[in-house]
């Protein structure tokens, strides 16, 4: 058969990963990226991009533990090349540290980062509200340059990028032969998923070069996460809020958290706010599945539904998409031959 034609619907971190994993892996396929929105006007440009893994409820944690090791190792490498600058990833040092030892004293991932251990009581001192903590080393992607970075690699290897609202994945089965859905919090309307839901996430991108080390409270709502050229502060987690519109109290609110945290921050300048909707649900959606409407079938792969955790195993769960993809062209290529028999 000629070429399968490929649509990865949607251009976040998880579409534009899925689709040049699918290219690296399947290199007979013809790809292309369909979305209404790229960078910088997608969730993932808001999103810290640090690689701290979010834990899924409803996904096994060895399979949870091979995405983000996927993930790291690809982006160490990258950070270890002459691309590092380009693409936005960097090496950042810092502390997670919480006001009571958390049941978990080694999270699943801890040897996965650089250099995890607990932090020593004279590190302890400069939080004085915390009575427990980790240091590590792990990876950061800033997100606009990364986002572009993967863009023009697609471009290189021949994929074709298109601007366009896809409705319904149907529509698109007298184009291509095999849809990957990464439509993030659209594959809501897109696949009517109902048990994906938007976590409103609001954090403030400042600019305060002297802040070198990352710091989260272990509760995951407050953050400082140094980038190469701001620093961002976060956060919210707000279930079910789809307002992408600022709010300034909730402004104040995260500014003055994190400056409890590191007091120079008081004197950080050019303050940005910026707002995203976060995919969640109680486990990421990465399943093939075939449509079929009057005999005409079409096999679709889903991989959506990462919430808080995409940058942390976008590189893990695009490969497995990919893997998925590969099944469908080898599906196809047999019920092909099979049919000229």
């Amino acid at each position: 058969m000629a070429a399968p034609k490929v649509a990865v619907v949607g251009a976040g971190v998880i579409g534009l990963s899925t689709a040049l994993c699918i290219a690296e892996t399947c290199p007979s396929c013809s790809v292309t990226v369909l979305s209404d929105q790229f960078s910088p006007n997608t969730t993932s440009d808001v999103a810290a991009g640090m690689l701290i893994p979010h834990t899924y409820p409803g996904t096994p944690i060895h399979v949870q533990k091979q995405w983000f090791k996927e993930t790291f190792t690809y982006l160490f490498a990258i950070s270890n090349s002459a691309e590092a600058s380009e693409a936005g990833i960097h090496l950042v040092s810092g502390w997670q540290v919480f006001k009571n030892t958390p049941k978990e004293e080694l999270p699943f991932w801890s040897d996965v980062v650089l250099g995890f251990r607990s932090m020593s009581e004279a590190e302890l001192q400069k939080f004085p509200q915390h009575q427990f903590g980790q240091a590590f080393t792990t990876l950061k992607c800033d997100c606009p340059p990364y986002l572009l970075w993967l863009e023009k690699r697609l471009k290189a290897t021949g994929i074709q990028i298109s601007t366009r609202k896809v409705a319904d994945l149907w529509e698109l089965h007298s184009e291509y032969n095999i849809v990957v859905n990464c439509a993030g919090i659209g594959a809501q309307q897109l696949v009517g998923d109902e048990k994906l839901f938007p976590v409103r996430g609001q954090v403030l991108k400042v600019h305060a070069p002297w802040v070198k080390n990352f710091i989260r409270d272990g509760d995951g709502l407050t953050y400082i996460y140094p980038g190469i050229h701001r620093v961002t502060l976060g956060g919210t987690r707000e279930k079910e809020n789809w307002s992408l519109s600022p709010d300034p109290g909730t402004t104040k609110d995260i500014f003055d958290r994190c400056c409890s945290l590191e007091p120079s921050l008081r004197g950080a300048q050019d303050i940005k706010v910026k707002v995203g909707l976060r995919p969640s649900r109680q486990s990421v959606r990465l399943e093939r599945e075939v449509l079929s409407q009057g005999g005409v079938k079409l096999p679709v792969v889903h991989n959506y539904g990462h919430g808080a955790g995409g940058f942390s195993v976008h590189r893990g769960t695009a490969k497995e998409a990919a893997r998925l993809v590969g099944e469908c062209v080898a599906a196809l290529q047999g019920s092909s031959s099979r049919a000229r028999l």
